[in-house]
This record gives C-alpha cells, sequence and structure tokens, in this order.
C-alpha cells in the first residue's frame, strides 16, 4: 500500500516533530548536568550585600558571542552549498548554547543565594535576578529554534534558496547577545554604585 503526498508530508512532520522533543530532552538534560557539575565544581561565591555580578557570567557572555559567530557562519555557509559546515556551525552554536543554559543556570543560583528575604522587593539584585532570569526564558525559545533548524538541516530542508529559517534563528540569537549585553552592563552600573 503506497502513501499519498498528505499521509507522506502528515509522516514526516510527526517524525520531525518527535525528533524534535527527544533532542530537546537530551539538551536541557545535558544543561541540567553542566549545571550540576558547577554547582558541585565550582567555588560559591563572596557574600555580597547589594547587586553582585556571578563571575561565570563572563564565561556565558564569551559562550553566547561565540554562538552567535558560529550561526553568522552557518548562514554563510548555507549560502554558498556548503551543507557539512553549515550543519557544524549548527551543531557548535547549539553545544555552546546548552553550555551558555547551564553556566547561566549556575550564575542565577548565585544570584538566588544572594537574596535577602527581607529586602527583596527595594534591593538590586532582586531586579538584577529578575532580568536574568527573563533573559534566560528567552534563551530557552532561541535554543529550541536552533534545535529545530538543526533538525532541519539534517534533514536537507535549507540550501542557498531557502535558508530564511536560519537567518532569523541567527538575528534572534544576536538580538538576545545584544540584550544580555544591555543587562551586563546594568550589573556592572547596579556593582559598582551600591
Amino acid at each position: 500500500m503506497t502513501l499519498s503526498l498528505a499521509e507522506r508530508q502528515i509522516q514526516n512532520r510527526t517524525r520531525r516533530a518527535l525528533r524534535f522533543i527527544g533532542a530537546s530532552l537530551v539538551v536541557y538534560v545535558v544543561a541540567g548536568l553542566v549545571a550540576a557539575a558547577a554547582l558541585r565544581w565550582l567555588p560559591e561565591s563572596r557574600r555580597a550585600s547589594e547587586a553582585m555580578f556571578p563571575p561565570v557570567f563572563a564565561v556565558t557572555s564569551a559562550l553566547l558571542v561565540a554562538g552567535s559567530v558560529c550561526l553568522h557562519r552557518a548562514v554563510g555557509f548555507v549560502k554558498r552549498e556548503k551543507q557539512r559546515e553549515f550543519r557544524q556551525s549548527l551543531l557548535a552554536a547549539l553545544t555552546l548554547g546548552v553550555l551558555f543554559v547551564g553556566l547561566q543556570a549556575y550564575g542565577l543560583k548565585i544570584l538566588f543565594t544572594h537574596q535577602r528575604v527581607a529586602e527583596t522587593q527595594t534591593e538590586s539584585n532582586a531586579f538584577l535576578t529578575v532580568v536574568s532570569g527573563l533573559h534566560a526564558m528567552h534563551f530557552t525559545v532561541a535554543l529550541w529554534w536552533l534545535l529545530w533548524v538543526l533538525i532541519g538541516a539534517l534533514d536537507d530542508r535549507y540550501d542557498h534558496e531557502f535558508h530564511w529559517g536560519v537567518s532569523a534563528c541567527g538575528w534572534f540569537w544576536h538580538v538576545l547577545g545584544i540584550v544580555w549585553g544591555i543587562v551586563l552592563t546594568v550589573f556592572l552600573i547596579a556593582a559598582n554604585f551600591q
């Protein structure tokens, strides 16, 4: 029995969605393991009375920039039909994104640790923790998008004519990098003028 075109398309979409769900589970389990390892083996920061800048945020910033470069390269590779390099760049960006999420979770844990419950409403550390958490939630969307694009790339969905999804994913990542730069600036201002 042969399947109609519509049935094959539904079957392919279902398979792709199941791969996405499975890969998402793997990505976030690995990110959780990175966070757990960081919590176990990285030193706890000193107690801060006001705003503090977790040193791990410098590392996560570098990871974010490196991932942005990888996505920029991926767009260039797909436009030139260099499929192997394109996929490698996407995989590198995904790896950097997973490390970012894991280490960012460690940094957020440090920020939570430095909250003083009695002064949470007026403390700058509480504001910075909320802003960092919101950025992390948006980065989760970026990581899912990147994973969806990578699965599509492995299915040969992108080429020099059809690469809008890759470009849009890259721009979303770049914008999140700019937003993170603003968050870091606020951190530094708050940490230096307390």
